[in-house]
């Protein structure tokens, strides 16, 4: 692969391995560089872009941790290094830890879970297959036993919520429910651990889901948005109750 010598430098205040990063990210976004397509061997790119070896390989490490890039094991240096696809779980990933760092709180998650989630369930309502309704079905008995254990509860909870985003089709909705949903995770796992009234929080809960898979199965989006909605916020009165 050459490069366009008529191509802007990147900043000079950069750090060497952001260097890296900001052509490739140039290349993305500009269409040069697409998935499947190979980056230019470690020593190469390094003497492209004036930089060490070294910072190639962090930046290679870097965009591997967020999904961008695959290394082909064995390979050597970045030679091996073709463009992916973001995968959810990436996503996922990184937006938990900002969740915990405090960089996203949880009442913006919440507010554009709404949003988003809404937008799934009336898309769903009109998409989903027969599979995906035996599917919710499943996860939603599971809840409703009452032997089942928080953790198992919340497990089924949070599939639920992105199994709803996968039957919308929108791929796009589908990956950030499922990460915004499992950063989520662990603090409204949190939450049902020291709920004093357990059972009742269960039984609410899973009447909320009843509802929103029976506005999903009879193709109702207006409804099913509605009780979305009033589903998530009502949920997040009764887990951050005092």
């Amino acid at each position: 692969m050459t490069d366009d010598a008529a191509t802007p430098r990147p900043p000079a205040n950069l750090k060497a391995y952001e260097v890296v990063l900001e052509w490739v990210d140039a290349r993305i976004l500009d269409g040069r560089l697409e998935v499947g397509d190979t980056l230019p061997a470690e020593r190469e790119l390094a003497k492209m872009l004036d930089v060490g070896r070294a910072a190639v390989r962090e930046a290679v490490r870097t965009l591997e941790a967020q999904g961008v890039v695959r290394s082909a094991v064995g390979a050597g240096g970045a030679g091996g290094t073709t463009i992916t696809a973001v995968p959810s779980g990436a996503l996922g990933r990184l937006l938990r830890l900002h969740v915990a760092l405090a960089n996203f709180p949880l009442p913006d998650v919440l507010e554009v879970r709404v949003a988003l989630e809404t937008l799934s369930v009336r898309l769903a309502a009109t998409h989903a297959s027969a599979e995906h309704l035996a599917e919710m079905e499943r996860l939603l008995e599971a809840m409703e036993d009452p032997q089942v254990d928080r953790g198992r509860f919340n497990d089924c909870d949070t599939a639920f919520h992105v199994l709803l985003a996968r039957a919308a089709g929108n791929h796009l909705a589908r990956d950030f429910t499922a990460a915004i949903r499992e950063s989520m995770r662990l603090p409204i796992l949190d939450a049902f651990r020291s709920v004093g009234t357990w059972e009742d929080v269960a039984d609410k809960l899973c009447a909320d889901h009843r509802a929103i898979l029976e506005a999903v199965t009879v193709g109702d989006p207006d409804r099913a948005a509605a009780v979305t909605e009033a589903h998530i916020r009502s949920a997040w009165r009764l887990i951050t109750a005092d």
